[in-house]
């Protein structure tokens, strides 16, 4: 490392982030992902669940890079986007209403307040209730991509959900192979949902998801359990709210296949949450 590299630390509900500005591209796409998965190791480095990188774009205000913690890149992360909006307005980089390209598509983005509320790409792959067997026992599986793929589980009481054992399980399972998924453990109560989710390229339980946030939203929405907004509380204790507009169909459910109308079903999805600054700095040599 030739010169310092400087850097912000970000939290959006828990999940932390990494940010460079690299419009000056002095970070090589060639050396990102070794990059991501040196400084995102938690005591040894930096440590944080992903790095996100802000570049130039010819079609919007910014364009990122993001990679995941163990250097594998992400097409979107709901809380890494609302975190570089709200860095990228601070540093003024972007104006309070935005738009950013990512591998998923463009993000669109606005401050309200501290908090960032983005609108996410239309939701494809809706599946729903598929089983797996674990611990031999059948459980109910849905799948549904917000940006990233995600599978959701419901349960009755999520303190006593062994998230490692069977968030790894379903992530390598076979129905989501080659990529694998996200997972959501997903508790219903009368003041919303209560989600913990394991992330792909974590590989562990993370403290939130925002695109998970939103899978576990508009799947239970589906299946008539709660209507737009949703409020949401991750395992950081913090709250995220997904707003969406379920639509009414015409028609016999033949004349479609189920993915298909399912997917017609959903347009307007929003995510909104807090996006807090942590520290600057400047990273060591030592540090990679």
């Amino acid at each position: 490392m030739n010169n310092p590299i400087s850097f912000t630390k970000m939290s959006g509900t828990g999940n932390d982030f990494i940010i460079i500005d690299n419009r000056d591209r002095k970070i090589e796409k060639r050396r990102m992902a070794e990059l991501a998965a040196r400084i995102c190791r938690r005591r040894f480095s930096v440590g944080a669940d992903g790095l996100i990188l802000l570049e130039e774009s010819d079609r919007a205000d910014f364009r990122w890079q993001f990679y995941n913690g163990d250097g594998s890149e992400a097409e979107m992360c709901g809380n890494g986007a609302r975190c570089a909006a709200r860095y990228a307005y601070s540093r003024g980089i972007a104006p309070a209403r935005m738009h950013f390209e990512t591998i998923a598509g463009l993000i669109e983005a606005e401050m309200v307040g501290d908090s960032v509320k983005i609108r996410l790409t239309p939701p494809t792959d809706i599946l729903l209730s598929r089983t797996i067997e674990i611990d031999g026992r059948q459980k109910v599986v849905h799948s549904i991509n917000t940006g990233v793929p995600h599978a959701v589980h419901f349960v009755e009481e999520n303190g006593d959900v062994p998230i490692r054992e069977w968030g790894k399980y379903i992530r390598f399972h076979k129905l989501f192979e080659p990529a694998g998924t996200n997972v959501n453990f997903v508790q219903i109560s009368e003041k919303g949902l209560y989600v913990r989710t394991y992330e792909r390229g974590v590989e562990d339980e993370t403290m939130a998801c925002g695109t998970g946030a939103v899978a576990a939203a508009i799947i239970a929405a589906l299946h008539g359990q709660v209507t737009s907004p949703v409020q949401v509380r991750t395992s950081g204790g913090d709250v995220l709210t997904i707003h969406f507009t379920l639509i009414e169909l015409e028609g016999s459910p033949a004349a479609v296949d189920q993915e298909s109308r399912h997917e017609q079903r959903i347009a307007e999805v929003f995510l909104e949450g807090p996006a807090n600054f942590i520290y600057d700095a400047i990273l060591n040599e030592e540090a990679l």
